[in-house]
This record gives C-alpha cells, sequence and structure tokens, in this order.
C-alpha cells in the first residue's frame, strides 16, 4: 500500500504562497521606482510632498488592513482569501495607466496597496499546515517573499526605460498591466491547485478572536517587527538618497547598494527560521537583537572633520622673544620648535581609510620682542580628525545588520504559532500591521532627524535607542517569567 508523504502538500501550498507573496511584494513596492520614473522625466509635475504621499500611501494600506485579512484568514481559510486579494488587487493596477492626476494616481495606490495584506494571509495558511517543529523553517521559506522588491528594483528600472523608448510619454503604462496580469495568473493558480485548510472547531466570534490583541506579548512582537522588518522597509527606501548625499555615488549605483542590502536580508529569513527551530526563537532574537545594537552604534559615527585644541609650546622661563618664524621660536637663548601642517597630505588616501585620521600642527601666537612669562603659551597645537566612514566598511555594516533583520523576521513569527496556536492570523495580521507601520514612520522619523541635525546617520540613534528599548524589554520578560516560575532556580543563580 503506498504511503502518502504528509508534507508533500504542505509543501505544494508552501510554494503557492511564497510564489504569491513575491509577486504581492514586487507589486507593493512598485510606487518607488515608477513614481520617481514619472517624476523625473517631467511625465507628471508632483511636488516632493506628493512623491511622498504616493510612495507610503499603499504601504499604509497595506500595514493598516493585515489585521481585518488575519482575521478572515482564520475565518475562512488562506485558499479563498488569498485568492480573492490576489484577483481584487489587480483592478486598480489595471486602471493605473489611466490615472491622470495626483488625486487619481493616490486612490488607485491606496487599492493595490492591499497586496501588501498577503503577508498576513500567507502566516496564517502556511503555518496550519506544518506541524511545531517545521513551522519556523516554512514561514522563514515564505517570508523569503520578501525579495520581490529586489525583483522590482532590478527590473523595473530596465523595462521602464525599455517600454518609453519609442512612446516617451505612455510607454510606462504597460508595466503596472505586466504586474496586474502578474496577479491574475497566481490568483487562478491559486483556486485551482490551493487546497482550503482553516483551524477545525474555529466557532470564535471576531471580538473573541481580538481578546488576544489585550496581551502585552502582541505589542511586545509588534515591537520587534517594527524593528527588523519596518525599518528594514525604511531603510530600503532611505539608503538609495543617503548613499547619493554622503558618498556622492550614481543613481544606479546608489540603487545596487540599496538592493545589496535589500536582497540578502529577504533571502536569508529562511535560515531565520531553521535557526529558530533548532535553537528557539528567544535564544535568536537575543543574537539578533544584541547584533543590532553593535553594528547600529557603528553605523551612526557620522562622516565628519574635527577641529581641536592640540599640543602647544609654551615657555620654559620668563625672557624676550629675540625670534620668530613659521618652524621656531627663540626665548633668550632658548629655542622652541613649531610642528609645521603637511600641506603635501594625500587627500586620496586619507578618503579610503578605515579608521580615522589625525593630524597635528602648532600655530604661533607671539610676537618678536614680546616679553613672556614663565608657562606663557608661544604657539597654540591644533588638531583635526577626520573620519570618512569608508564607503565600503560602511556598505558592509548595512549588509550585515539587514542579514541580521532578515533573521530576526522569522524568529518573530516563530513565537507567534506557538503561543497562539488558535488565533495565527490575527496576531500574525496584527504584528504584521505594526512592522509595516515601521515601513511608513520610518522615513518620515528619519527626515525630521535629518532636518534637526544635519547629520545622516542619525537615523541610526533612532535605530540604536529602539534596539537597545526591545533587548531590554525582552530581557526585562524573560527574567520575570524565570523568577516565576523557576524561583528557587533563580535564588539559586542569584548566590553564584
Amino acid at each position: 500500500m503506498k504511503t502518502t508523504n504528509p508534507l508533500s502538500q504542505s509543501h505544494k501550498i508552501l510554494f503557492l504562497n511564497t510564489l504569491a507573496f513575491t509577486v504581492c511584494f514586487a507589486c507593493w513596492t512598485l510606487n518607488g521606482v515608477l513614481v520617481t520614473f514619472l517624476v523625473d522625466n517631467g511625465i507628471f509635475h508632483w511636488s516632493v510632498v506628493q512623491v511622498g504621499w504616493l510612495l507610503g500611501i499603499p504601504i499604509l494600506t497595506g500595514s493598516v488592513m493585515r489585521l481585518p485579512i488575519g482575521i478572515l484568514t482564520d475565518k475562512f481559510g488562506g485558499k479563498y482569501v488569498f485568492s480573492l486579494l490576489l484577483l481584487l488587487s489587480s483592478i486598480p493596477l489595471f486602471l493605473l495607466p489611466y490615472a491622470d492626476s495626483f488625486f487619481m494616481f493616490a486612490v488607485l495606490s491606496f487599492f493595490f496597496g492591499m497586496v501588501g495584506t498577503s503577508f498576513a494571509v500567507g502566516i496564517g495558511y502556511t503555518s496550519i499546515w506544518y506541524p511545531k517543529e517545521w513551522q519556523g523553517r516554512a514561514l522563514g521559506i515564505f517570508g523569503m517573499g520578501n525579495a520581490g522588491a529586489a525583483i522590482t528594483t532590478f527590473l523595473a528600472p530596465s523595462l521602464l526605460n525599455h517600454f518609453s523608448t519609442e512612446d516617451p510619454q505612455n510607454g510606462w503604462k504597460i508595466l503596472p498591466v505586466i504586474y496586474a496580469v502578474a496577479l491574475v495568473i497566481i490568483g487562478i493558480a491559486f483556486l485551482i491547485f490551493a487546497t482550503n485548510k482553516k483551524l477545525e472547531n474555529n466557532t470564535k466570534t471576531v471580538s473573541q478572536m481580538l481578546q488576544s490583541l489585550k496581551s502585552a506579548r502582541v505589542w511586545r512582537f509588534g515591537a520587534y517587527y517594527f524593528l527588523v522588518f519596518g525599518c528594514f522597509v525604511a531603510y530600503s527606501q532611505w539608503l538609495l538618497p543617503n548613499f547619493m548625499n554622503v558618498y556622492q555615488t550614481s543613481l544606479v549605483m546608489g540603487g545596487l547598494f540599496a538592493t545589496l542590502f535589500s536582497l540578502p536580508s529577504g533571502v536569508i529569513r529562511a535560515f531565520g527560521g531553521y535557526l529558530s527551530d533548532k535553537f528557539g526563537a528567544r535564544k535568536v532574537m537575543y543574537w539578533v537583537l544584541s547584533s543590532s545594537v553593535v553594528l547600529s552604534a557603528l553605523l551612526m559615527i557620522p562622516k565628519m572633520e574635527i577641529t581641536t585644541t592640540g599640543p602647544g609650546v609654551l615657555a620654559t622661563k620668563k625672557g624676550t622673544v629675540t625670534s620668530v618664524s613659521n618652524e621656531n621660536i627663540k626665548v633668550g637663548n632658548t629655542d622652541f620648535a613649531i610642528a609645521q601642517k603637511n600641506e603635501n597630505e594625500n587627500e586620496n588616501e586619507n578618503e579610503n581609510a578605515i579608521f580615522p585620521t589625525k593630524t597635528s600642527w602648532q600655530q604661533v601666537v607671539v610676537q618678536q620682542n614680546q616679553t613672556v612669562k614663565k608657562k606663557e603659551l608661544l604657539a597654540k597645537g591644533i588638531t583635526v580628525i577626520k573620519f570618512d566612514a569608508n564607503m565600503w566598511v560602511f556598505l558592509i555594516l548595512v549588509i550585515l545588520i539587514g542579514i541580521s533583520w532578515g533573521i530576526g523576521k522569522a524568529a518573530v513569527y516563530k513565537h507567534i504559532p506557538e503561543y497562539f496556536p488558535t488565533e495565527v492570523g490575527v496576531v500574525g495580521g496584527m504584528v504584521g500591521m505594526i512592522g509595516g507601520l515601521g515601513g511608513f514612520f520610518g522615513p518620515i522619523i528619519f527626515g525630521y532627524l535629518l532636518t534637526s541635525t544635519g547629520i545622516w546617520s542619525s537615523s541610526w540613534i533612532f535605530i540604536l535607542v529602539f534596539s537597545i528599548i526591545c533587548l531590554i524589554w525582552m530581557h526585562y520578560t524573560i527574567t520575570k517569567m524565570m523568577n516565576e516560575k523557576q524561583p528557587n532556580l533563580s535564588k539559586l543563580i542569584d548566590t553564584q
């Protein structure tokens, strides 16, 4: 008798979920490329504020609607919710070529931003197909769909340029139609090949399902996800102007560097799920939050040049200055050498330096025939400390923190089916909503910090502070749980 591997059906559903989420995430980030192209080519004359809203509206919609979509997934099953979401979200994309004003573009962006809720559907639909020991890996593989953002970053600019070669004014209209067709194809495939499954004996009302949101644990998971996902989305947009302003890179190179941040972070998510299954999500989150603290502390050091007072030259005794030159001061019969500024210093070597460089020299402050007292200053010291924040070191650190956050994304969602096995859609939707709001508010916060401080790296100060808060919150909660459940053990540890 032939036996069927129970995981084979689960793997098929996982494949469909991941494919659908990848396409949805690519659509969710479409405006980042499309709106920039339309403004740069003078097709629409939108202000900076209007462009900001068009970039943020789909992110906002896909974030705040994750909770109700998660509830629907728990109630009716992922097959029909996901299929309907894909098919309905294609309609505004089909209509986007007819948009001829900011208002119409904003309204259609609002509706196709619903594809961002696909994460809440996929989390609930995927987790129900897998046993506990497999859920971390499964959810991590599903989360690899974040790489859809990198697909848009790579392909959309080239497609827009190609379509606009013969028709510069209207060529762009083909792109949203291609994305819409992709949604329709995946939606139909979902209806044909997916098998619906929902929680057994789930007779809870909506108000009963929402009771889990009163748990502080949900909001703690949301705070983690605000960091590892929300700030990831925010930096996917923020890094491009950062590289162009700080390191004077071209648009293409800056975009490539931003992709090097986002692509590994999405792909590594599956590995984060494996680590969460093997070592436990809590231990993985300790490493993720700790690495976020360390890396953001390094990234917050700005590219700067500091001029400060250095070692000067003091008179060793009372006397009269008999000779003054740039290299030497003579007081009575005593000579004092003056350190000179090196005008021939190789600027290119300094710019490529990994560590801060220091230059010191001295400047004469006395005149010939001047009477000086003992310990009086003859030449003041000047020291310039220059830190160029080497671009390649900065890029490596950015990639590393992106990888850390990618692992953290999987670890956060590994917690949810363990603590809320019957409310995965609701809790997953809420946590996803909080994280998505991080992607919307992140650039706004970064912009205010940049305006108030004038320093691009000020955004990393925010990340550092928020990472520390999350780490302390998690450690405090775990310590409190240990003290409550194992008081004798905690007393024993305290005495060692």
